[in-house]
C-alpha cells in the first residue's frame, strides 16, 4: 500500500500540496505515482515566475517506463523549483514527500484546497482504481 500523508491534499491526477509556515504551497507527486512510473531519469519543471492555475500542466516526469504530465493542485505563482532533481531525479522515487518535493506556489486562493481530495478520498480512489 501507498504512502499517504493525512496532512496534504491530493489530486486525482496523483500530485500533492502541503502549505508549509511561511503560507507558500509545496508540491510533488505521490507515492502511489511514483511506485507506478518507476525509476525516475527527467523531471521538467516550471519556470520560477511563471503563473498557474489550478489544473494547468506544470511540468512532466519521465521515468524508464513513461513520461506522465504534472498538474498545479492551486492557483498561484511559481517561487521557487526543486533544482536539486536535475542532477538527482531518483530523489521523487527515493522520498516523495520531502525531499522529493517539485515546486513551490506564492497561492492565490487557499480556498482552493477545500476543493482537492482529502487523505481518505485519495485512499479510496485509489482502491477503486
Amino acid at each position: 500500500m501507498s504512502e499517504i500523508p493525512s496532512e496534504l491534499r491530493y489530486l486525482s491526477t496523483h500530485e500533492w500540496v502541503r502549505i508549509d509556515e511561511n503560507g507558500d504551497a509545496i508540491v510533488g507527486i505521490t507515492d502511489h505515482a511514483q511506485q507506478a512510473l518507476g525509476d525516475m531519469v527527467f523531471i521538467e519543471l516550471p519556470e520560477v515566475g511563471s503563473e498557474l492555475a489550478a489544473g494547468d500542466e506544470a511540468g512532466v516526469v519521465e521515468s524508464v517506463k513513461a513520461a506522465s504530465d504534472i498538474y498545479s493542485p492551486i492557483s498561484g505563482e511559481v517561487i521557487a523549483v526543486n533544482e536539486a532533481l536535475e542532477d538527482a531525479p531518483e530523489t521523487v522515487n527515493n522520498d516523495p514527500y520531502t525531499d522529493g518535493w517539485l515546486f513551490k506556489l506564492s497561492p492565490r486562493d487557499e480556498g482552493e484546497l477545500e476543493e482537492l481530495l482529502d487523505s481518505d478520498a485519495y485512499a479510496e480512489k485509489l482502491e477503486d482504481a
